[in-house]
């Protein structure tokens, strides 16, 4: 279905009666990356909803960068539940969606009942090991030059782009998606909205809310962009019950990647009352 919230158009998949379980992908991918996981939960007796977070898929993609500060898209979640009438949901979110997911836990606690968060660890611990991280996260600065990044992404068939993502995760779908006018560019935008080469200069980890509910942080050993440090650190930044999974031979695109095994957790995790 298409909805408007925050005055933009977004898709959001909602399927199931049960409790809800919120699902949130990350870049470069839309709701799609979730399409094992989706009649899993359902079966499993949830409600699922997930929506392409702004600039990606078929939701809007607003003009400048700007539009892609976290807090916004934090407003945008918050409006998609409203609309569908849920005001306490189980979260799931990998990538950015899992930054977004820490973020959401932490400024709207009362919202999250459980949290799953794949890859990405809470924005604390992100630079935890002080220089491993950073060297994964050459791509980050190199997403900062707005023109020169989507230029050398796009040149000869994509080639950069293809390495950089190491046949990992849905290629072709997301090349498809990314070469429709201005998805690029949006899709960047969250690096460049919610990043800066400043922050790599930055010891002391910026403070952030810790989170209340309970936590499953899972991370796979072939993730080119993330190392294990940051998700095992964040456990300082959770209060509640805090569990952690190591998925072995599964690369960065961990619902694709191992979905059976997403699909085992996450119905474990979530019903584990």
């Amino acid at each position: 279905m298409q909805m408007t919230v925050n005055g933009l158009s977004f898709h959001v998949i909602d399927e199931g009666t049960g409790p809800p379980v919120l699902l949130l992908h990350g870049f470069p991918d839309s709701s799609a990356v979730w399409r094992h996981q989706i009649p899993a939960l359902v079966a499993a007796g949830h409600r699922v909803i997930a929506p392409d977070l702004r600039g990606f898929g078929e939701s809007d993609r607003p003009e400048g960068v700007g539009n892609y500060r976290l807090e916004l898209a934090v407003q945008d979640v918050l409006g998609i539940l409203t609309t569908l009438g849920v005001s306490r949901v189980n979260v799931v979110g990998h990538d950015w969606g899992a930054t977004l997911a820490w973020t959401l836990a932490g400024v709207a606690p009362e919202v999250v009942e459980r949290l799953v968060v794949l890859s990405v660890g809470h924005p604390s611990a992100y630079f935890t090991d002080q220089i491993r991280q950073r060297e994964l996260a050459w791509y980050v600065l190199f997403f900062q030059y707005a023109d020169i990044a989507e230029e050398s992404l796009r040149r000869d068939d994509w080639a950069l782009f293809r390495l950089f993502v190491r046949g990992d995760g849905d290629v072709d779908r997301n090349l498809a998606d990314l070469s429709r006018p201005g998805a690029l560019t949006a899709g960047l935008n969250w690096y460049r909205a919610n990043f800066s080469p400043a922050s790599f200069g930055q010891v002391t980890p910026p403070h952030l809310p810790s989170v209340g509910c309970s936590v499953l942080g899972v991370w796979s050993d072939h993730d080119h962009a993330l190392g294990e440090a940051q998700m095992l650190a964040s456990e300082k930044y959770v209060t509640g019950a805090w569990r952690y999974v190591r998925l072995e031979r599964a690369g960065h695109c961990i619902p694709l990647a191992a979905p059976e095994k997403v699909i085992r957790l996450l119905v474990e995790f979530l019903d584990d009352y």
